[in-house]
């Protein structure tokens, strides 16, 4: 009798995009028996352990990095033999090391990168008359992520077992994070409700019930800012101005394959999946 393949989507998404994009590629990827592993709003209380099947992995990138406390949450997922989707959404500045720092820590779990994907979410400082890829991921990038997916799996079928390595942009030692000034958003108590939707969807228990955040716990992903019901949440930072002049031309998904590679074993991006085939 076959075994039933599992297809695990996981996902850190504060604002839901990485979440998207994962789903996407997961409905791409075509697999019926899914399960979902949001590692979002909480850190996993014991190793969680995969064996065969695929996965999806997105996660979102802060600073040209992916998020330390999506690092720190996968790092309790191990797999054996699970082939494995990488996409890291950016705010459309630039994604820098995020993607080979997503493939080489998967790899450490015991995953075997297939494909990885850099997809465009609305950056986490975008406001109202200060846009930076507002709506994104939006109906073409959907479109795109399931095509990705599937050519990912109609593509590994070439290969067998004998599956190449995956080669993506990026640098090694991964780019060093300049000094994080504690910084979070602040409450207009004049119109906040005290609903406490902010304290259930901070990924980092940052909000505590007088609204308040802690600056030492926030990681600025500003979920609260974009789903208070109230616009009571706001968060001032110099940077949206300068992402606003200087990212607002929106910039293309770029997608790699397993043995896909200019010469000097340089990365080549696609940036229509069918090509690859």
């Amino acid at each position: 009798m076959k075994t039933k393949e599992t297809l695990y989507t996981l996902f850190f998404s504060p604002t839901h995009t990485s979440q998207t994009i994962a789903q996407a590629v997961a409905d791409g990827l075509g697999i019926k028996h899914e399960v979902s592993i949001n590692l979002t709003y909480h850190t996993p209380k014991e190793d969680i352990h995969i064996d065969g099947g695929w996965a999806v992995i997105a996660v979102p990138v802060y600073g040209g990095r992916i998020s330390e406390t999506a690092v720190e949450r996968l790092s309790f997922i191990h797999a054996k033999n699970t082939r494995a989707i990488l996409c890291v959404l950016y705010g459309n500045r630039d994604y820098e090391d995020a993607l080979i720092e997503l493939s080489d820590l998967t790899q450490k779990q015991g995953f075997i990168p297939i494909s990885g994907g850099a997809f465009i979410g609305e950056h986490s400082y975008s406001r109202k008359n200060k846009e930076i890829a507002s709506g994104r991921p939006d109906t073409q990038d959907i479109n795109m992520a399931y095509r990705f997916g599937k050519i990912s799996g109609e593509y590994i079928k070439n290969w067998g077992n004998k599956i190449p390595k995956l080669i993506v942009k990026g640098n090694v030692p991964y780019k060093v994070k300049g000094t994080q000034i504690p910084q979070a958003p602040i409450t207009l108590y004049d119109i906040c409700s005290q609903c406490g939707h902010c304290i259930n969807i901070c990924p980092t228990h940052a909000i505590n019930n007088k609204i308040e955040s802690s600056p030492e716990f926030c990681i600025k992903c500003c979920a609260c800012v974009k789903e208070c019901p109230n616009e009571a949440r706001i968060f001032e930072t110099p940077f949206t101005d300068w992402l606003y002049k200087n990212c607002s031309i929106p910039k293309k998904i770029e997608m790699f394959f397993c043995g896909k590679y200019k010469a000097d074993n340089q990365p080549l991006p696609f940036y229509h999946p069918e090509d690859v085939l």
